[in-house]
C-alpha cells in the first residue's frame, strides 16, 4: 500500500518522490481556505508508487510562521529545487489571494521540466493566468483547469523522469 506524507514549511525535506504545492498562499490580513489540503487528497488518492510520497507545502504547520522572511524564502527555493514536480494550482483572486511570488516562481520554474499549471477557469480573476499559460505552452508545461487533473499530471512526471529535450 503506498502511502503520502505531509512536509511543511521549515520542516527537513526527505529523499524520495515529491510534490511541491506551488500557488498563492492565504493570508491572515484575508482570511480564506486554503486549497492545499484538497491538493494533498487528490495526490494521496491517485499515488500508486512503491514509495512514499512526500508533499511539501510552504503553509505552516500550526500556523506558526518563520522568524525571519529569509528563512520561509530560502525552504521553498531548497523544496522546489529538491522536488520532482511543482504542482502549481492558482485560483487567482486579487483580493484574497493575488499570488504574485507566484508569479516569479512559476517564471522560475517553468523551464525546469518540473512544472505544472492548473488555472481553474471559474476562479474570481482568470484573466490574470493568461500569462503564465501563454508561458507554460511556450515551455511545454502541462495546463489544467481542474485541481484533480493538475494533481494527476503532477504524478505524471514524478513517475516519469523529466528528460531535457536535445535541440
Amino acid at each position: 500500500m503506498s502511502t503520502v506524507q505531509l512536509v511543511m514549511a521549515r520542516e527537513p525535506i526527505p529523499t524520495g518522490p515529491s510534490v511541491f504545492l506551488a500557488g498563492p498562499t492565504p493570508d491572515k490580513s484575508a482570511p480564506v481556505p486554503s486549497w492545499r489540503p484538497a491538493a494533498l487528497a487528490a495526490l494521496a488518492a491517485r499515488w500508486t508508487g512503491p514509495e512514499v510520497l512526500t508533499v511539501l507545502s510552504p503553509e505552516s504547520r500550526n500556523g506558526i510562521r518563520a522568524e525571519r522572511y529569509e528563512h520561509q524564502v530560502d525552504w521553498e527555493t531548497s523544496a522546489r529545487a529538491a522536488a520532482d514536480a511543482v504542482l502549481f494550482w492558482i485560483p487567482r483572486d486579487l483580493k484574497t489571494m493575488p499570488g504574485m511570488t507566484t508569479n516569479v516562481e512559476f517564471g522560475l520554474d517553468a523551464p525546469s521540466g518540473r512544472a505544472v499549471l492548473g488555472a481553474p477557469p471559474d476562479c474570481p480573476n482568470p484573466e490574470r493566468n493568461r500569462y503564465l499559460i501563454y508561458v507554460a505552452r511556450r515551455h511545454c508545461v502541462p495546463v489544467c483547469t481542474t485541481l484533480t487533473d493538475t494533481a494527476a499530471a503532477a504524478l505524471a512526471l514524478v513517475t516519469t523522469p523529466y528528460a531535457p529535450l536535445v535541440r
